[in-house]
């Protein structure tokens, strides 16, 4: 048996916080009837970080142009981080973090991937001027596809 309190299975919540540390999520969040709990991890998410439970999210699968337009690209590949949905500003009537023409720095917000309804920042890995953007605002986006480009 393993321990309770405050109606929620100790062993889950030890095993939730494992998930959100090894797989760099952001949050967690599990409700049960009227029962809640959220465990939060790291807030930010690099281009080159891979959880494993992003697979338990699934996604359409990307458009074909967009597979064309990736193996044309020359430049840094900026990969999707986990399976989501990507968001190019951080709300509906902001600004874009990035256009096509920008240039970014190394460890800039360069767009979100929303994930089990966790706004995941994706960091630049790459100082220089984004050459493409391979997504829409709203598309799914599966992991480690090319979501942009940068020279």
């Amino acid at each position: 048996m393993s321990e309770k309190n405050s109606g929620f299975d100790l062993e889950i919540v030890k095993k939730l916080a494992e998930m959100v540390k090894s797989n760099d999520l952001g949050e967690i969040t599990i409700v049960e009837g009227d029962k809640r709990i959220s465990v939060k991890g790291k807030v930010c998410l690099t281009a080159g970080a891979s959880p494993a439970a992003s697979a338990a999210v699934q996604a359409a699968p990307a458009p074909a142009v967009a597979a064309n337009k990736e193996e044309k690209s020359s430049g840094n590949n900026v990969k999707a981080p986990i399976v989501g949905t990507f968001y190019s500003a951080p709300s509906p009537d902001a600004e874009p973090f990035v256009t096509v023409g920008k240039r970014v720095k190394k460890g800039e917000t360069i767009f979100i991937i929303e994930s089990m309804k966790v706004m995941n920042e994706v960091l630049s890995e790459f100082d220089g001027v984004v050459k493409e953007i391979l997504v829409s605002d709203g598309d799914p986006v599966d992991f480690d596809q090319t979501v942009m480009v940068i020279e």
